[in-house]
């Protein structure tokens, strides 16, 4: 059985739980989180104890650590669990910064530990199987990639103040997706936004809408388009372009019946928003993680797809700052 801790019991600290609850070769030992009654809470579900974060790193009975704490104490989170020899499974992005990322990293590969990083997007088995059936050359090589995320209604102002902006927190999911389709590495990236759902997201210094377009050393090109606003519900869609045909990821609906009429045909509204979006997704990242551990093997996602992602959001946002493309070395 190995052994979970967890730093961070909110919203998506309390996904990751209750995965580990579907996992049978692991168990969560102990939750932390600055909110006292948020760590009882969880505790008093999944049956862990309640530790400080520091007992968390610290312990000897534990053998990784689930890091799902706001990404400001991601970097000290990380340096001290490296240190103490835990294996990691970060909730992305691991930093707001891809030089502070990339100092994660350097200290995760000196300790010699393994590093998850949680883009969930990957374990969606629709998103998954598009990704098999183009390595497996179903429709040739991949030439346009369209990846469409846009969020039911934005976070409140709170959030916004303290995200990141926009690139940096909803983005890089698809910046991570867009790695994971082209099987190149991003040479360029072009930017665009601009806020049309909310001013108050304006006064608060980031933007609600966005287009992105990135492009490979062999020409291969991604377009990614946000928004913080879909009234029909959240939107997760991708397609791919192929030499030889082209592959396609619709939306996930609450159910699958249509009804035909005189007024013509009518579905089901989209999942509402992550949680059910990519409920499965989250239960397979976790597997997916245990599986390395009992393996010895390296995660992946790894540091590095963390990293890149990151990378990848910064120059987005300096693209997007600058009104020209950035080159990407």
């Amino acid at each position: 059985m190995i052994s979970i801790g967890l730093l961070g019991c909110g919203r998506i600290g309390q996904v990751h739980a209750l995965s580990l609850a579907r996992i049978a070769s692991a168990g969560l030992t102990a939750v932390a989180d600055t909110v006292p009654a948020a760590a009882k809470a969880l505790a008093a579900s999944s049956g862990a104890e309640v530790r400080s974060a520091d007992e968390i790193i610290a312990a000897t009975d534990i053998d990784a650590v689930i890091v799902a704490t706001p990404t400001t104490l991601h970097y000290d989170q990380i340096h001290a669990l490296a240190a103490a020899g835990k294996a990691i499974f970060c909730e992305k992005p691991i930093d707001l910064s891809s030089a502070r990322a990339a100092e994660c990293r350097t200290a995760v590969q000196a300790a010699g530990v393994g590093f998850f990083t949680a883009f969930n997007r990957r374990f969606d088995p629709n998103f998954a199987h598009l990704q098999a059936q183009l390595a497996a050359g179903v429709i040739g090589d991949p030439e346009i990639v369209v990846i469409t995320s846009r969020d039911p209604s934005p976070p409140p102002i709170s959030y916004i103040e303290q995200s990141g902006g926009l690139f940096r927190d909803m983005m890089i999911h698809d910046l991570d997706m867009a790695r994971f389709l082209l099987g190149e590495e991003p040479v360029e990236i072009f930017a665009t936004g601009a806020c049309l759902v909310d001013p108050a997201i304006g006064h608060a210094g980031d933007i609600d809408t966005a287009v992105v377009t990135l492009k490979t050393a062999s020409g291969k090109m991604c377009m990614i388009n946000n928004s913080r606003r879909a009234t029909y519900g959240y939107d997760q869609r991708v397609e791919v372009h192929g030499a030889n045909g082209m592959l396609k990821a619709a939306n996930k609906l609450e159910h699958q019946v249509e009804v035909a009429g005189a007024d013509g045909f009518t579905t089901a509204p989209n999942k509402h928003f992550f949680l059910e979006r990519y409920s499965d997704a989250y239960v397979a990242e976790m597997e997916a993680f245990i599986e390395a551990i009992a393996t010895g093997t390296a995660p992946n996602p790894s540091i590095d797809d963390g990293v890149a992602a990151q990378r990848l959001a910064d120059a987005a946002a300096q693209s997007f700052e600058t009104g020209q493309p950035v080159t990407l070395t």
